[in-house]
C-alpha cells in the first residue's frame, strides 16, 4: 500500500467530483416530497460499488427505503469486513440560514479548513464518510493489495431510526456474516489529533400532545378560566429537570453506568479547551448537569432535551387564542445499560401522571436504539489505532460520543461481531445544522487512512 498516496493525489479531483455529485440529490428520508430522490441515490450507490470493483452489487427492497448491499470475495479462508453507511441526510431546514443552497455543493476555505471543505447537506453524514470506504476500497482493488474480504450495506433510513434494517440483518445472518464492521459515521478530535469512538449513547424519542379545549378559544373571553396547553405543556416539561439538571422521571438513573474516577481521568486527557468550545458556540457559559464537566455530560450522562414545540397561532402579527392543542418532540440520549424502551415507558407512564385533570396527554414513540460500548483491547480497535498512527503520526485517543448510532448494538447481537467506529468528520462541521461540510483534507486522510486498517487487522488475525 505504498503508493496510496500517489494514487489519492492523481485522483483526487475525481474523488471530489464525484461525492458532489452524489450531495446535490436531496436524499432526505424524513419527508416524503424526496421519496424519489431516496430511490435515486440508492441506485448512485449501487453505481459506485459496482465501478469500485465489487463483484456482486444488490439493490435490497425493504418496507421502507431500499438497502444497498455490494462484496468483493477474494478467499472465504481470509477474513471479511463488513462496511457500514447510510445515504440518506437530515432535512435542510431552516434554509434561510444556510449560505449556499444546501444541494448545490461548494467548496469553501474556513479557519479550520484552510485546503477547503464540502458545504452541502450530507457532505460529513453520511455521504462523504460513507463514500470514502468506497474510495478506498476502489483502491485496493485496482492496486491489487485488498488484503481481505469486504462487504457493503449501505441504508437509506438512518436518519428516520433503521426501521426496517432490524429486519434486513435478522434475515441476511448468513449474508452480512464477518470479522468485523466498520462504520464512518462519527468524527475526531480534531485533524491533529485522530480519535476513535468506543462508546455511543442510546435514544429514546416521543413525540408529545398535550389537549384541552374542543377547539381554539377566544383568549379574552376564555383567558384564566379554561387549562391553556401550551402552559401545561411549558410547565410539564420543566419539571423534567430538578435544580442540580438531572432528571426527574422515577428510574430513570437506576441502571445508568457510573465511570470511576480512574475511567472519568482517562477521559479528561483528551485536549478540551473550554473557552474554545464557548467561543465556538458563542455562548457566555456552559450548562448541564451537577458534578460532571462538559465532556462528560455529552458524553457518559443520559439526557433529555426538547427537539421542537409547537401550538397555537405561530403565525404574522396577532390571534388571541387559547390553543386546542400543544406538542413537544423530546429526545433522551441514553448510557449502556439503559434500555430505551424501559425508558420509553418510564417516560410515557410519568408525563401522562404529571398532567393536571384540565388537559389530556397523548405520548408517542417514534424510534429508539441501545448504547454501545466496543473494548480497546480488540483486534479491530489496535488496528485501527495503528492505521491512524501511520497516516497522522500520531496514536488515537479512545473516546465516548454523545451521539447514537442505535443499529450498533443490533450488530454485536445478531452478527456476533465488534463494531469500529474510525470517524474523520469534526464537531464544527455542522451535521444536523445549516452549513453542513466536510474538510476536503479529512475525506482524503479517510482514504488514505482505511486500507491501512484492513491491512493491520488481517495481520493481527492471524
Amino acid at each position: 500500500m505504498e503508493n496510496i498516496k500517489t494514487y489519492i493525489h492523481q485522483n483526487k479531483d475525481r474523488f471530489i467530483n464525484e461525492l458532489i455529485e452524489l450531495l446535490k440529490i436531496p436524499s432526505v428520508s424524513a419527508d416524503s416530497a424526496y421519496s424519489q430522490d431516496v430511490i435515486d441515490t440508492s441506485e448512485a450507490v449501487k453505481l459506485s460499488l459496482e465501478q469500485a470493483g465489487c463483484d456482486k452489487v444488490e439493490i435490497c427492497e425493504t418496507n421502507g427505503y431500499p438497502i444497498v448491499y455490494g462484496e468483493k470475495i477474494i478467499d472465504p479462508n481470509l477474513p471479511t469486513v463488513l462496511v457500514y453507511g447510510h445515504y440518506d441526510v437530515q432535512p435542510p431546514d431552516p434554509m434561510e440560514l444556510w449560505t449556499s443552497p444546501p444541494f448545490e455543493p461548494v467548496i469553501k476555505k474556513t479557519d479550520i479548513h484552510p485546503e477547503g471543505a464540502i458545504f452541502a447537506r450530507g457532505a460529513c453524514d453520511d455521504k462523504g464518510q460513507m463514500y470514502m470506504h468506497v474510495k478506498a476500497v476502489e483502491y485496493m482493488i485496482a492496486n491489487n493489495c485488498l488484503p481481505c474480504n469486504v462487504k457493503f450495506m449501505i441504508e437509506g433510513e438512518e436518519e428516520v431510526g433503521s426501521v426496517n434494517l432490524k429486519t434486513f440483518v435478522e434475515n441476511n445472518a448468513a449474508k452480512l456474516k464477518n470479522d468485523v464492521i466498520l462504520i464512518s459515521d462519527t468524527g475526531m478530535i480534531s485533524n491533529q489529533q485522530p480519535s476513535i469512538t468506543t462508546g455511543l449513547r442510546g435514544l429514546s424519542y416521543v413525540e408529545v400532545e398535550v389537549t384541552g379545549p374542543n377547539r381554539d378559544l377566544h383568549s379574552g373571553l376564555y383567558g384564566g378560566a379554561v387549562a391553556n396547553p401550551i402552559n401545561i405543556l411549558s410547565q410539564m416539561i420543566a419539571s423534567l429537570h430538578d435544580e442540580n439538571n438531572r432528571i426527574t422521571i422515577p428510574g430513570f438513573y437506576d441502571k445508568v453506568e457510573e465511570l470511576s474516577l480512574q475511567e472519568r481521568a482517562e477521559m479528561a486527557k483528551a485536549p478540551f479547551d473550554i473557552e474554545e468550545y464557548k467561543k465556538a458556540l458563542d455562548l457566555k457559559d456552559v450548562y448541564g448537569e451537577e458534578g460532571y464537566v462538559t465532556n462528560e455530560r455529552n458524553a457518559i450522562r443520559p439526557t433529555l432535551d426538547v427537539n421542537g414545540i409547537w401550538g397555537g397561532y405561530t403565525g404574522q402579527g396577532a390571534k388571541t387564542v387559547i390553543p386546542s392543542k400543544a406538542y413537544a418532540k423530546i429526545s433522551m440520549r441514553l448510557v449502556p445499560n439503559q434500555d430505551w424502551e424501559e425508558i420509553t415507558e418510564l417516560f410515557t407512564k410519568h408525563f401522562i401522571s404529571i398532567a393536571p385533570a384540565a388537559v389530556s396527554v397523548k405520548v408517542t414513540p417514534h424510534h429508539g436504539g441501545q448504547g454501545y460500548v466496543t473494548p480497546i483491547d480488540s483486534i479491530g480497535y489496535q488496528a485501527a489505532n495503528k492505521a491512524y498512527t501511520e497516516t497522522f503520526g500520531i496514536p488515537a485517543i479512545p473516546v465516548r460520543s454523545g451521539g447514537s448510532i442505535p443499529i450498533v448494538a443490533l450488530f454485536e447481537k445478531e452478527l456476533k461481531s465488534k463494531t469500529i467506529l474510525m470517524g474523520f468528520g469534526l464537531d464544527s462541521d455542522a451535521i444536523h445544522s445549516p452549513n453542513e461540510h466536510f474538510g476536503v483534507f479529512n475525506y482524503l486522510k479517510g482514504i488514505e487512512t482505511i486500507p491501512l486498517f484492513y491491512k493491520y487487522f488481517v495481520e493481527l488475525s492471524k
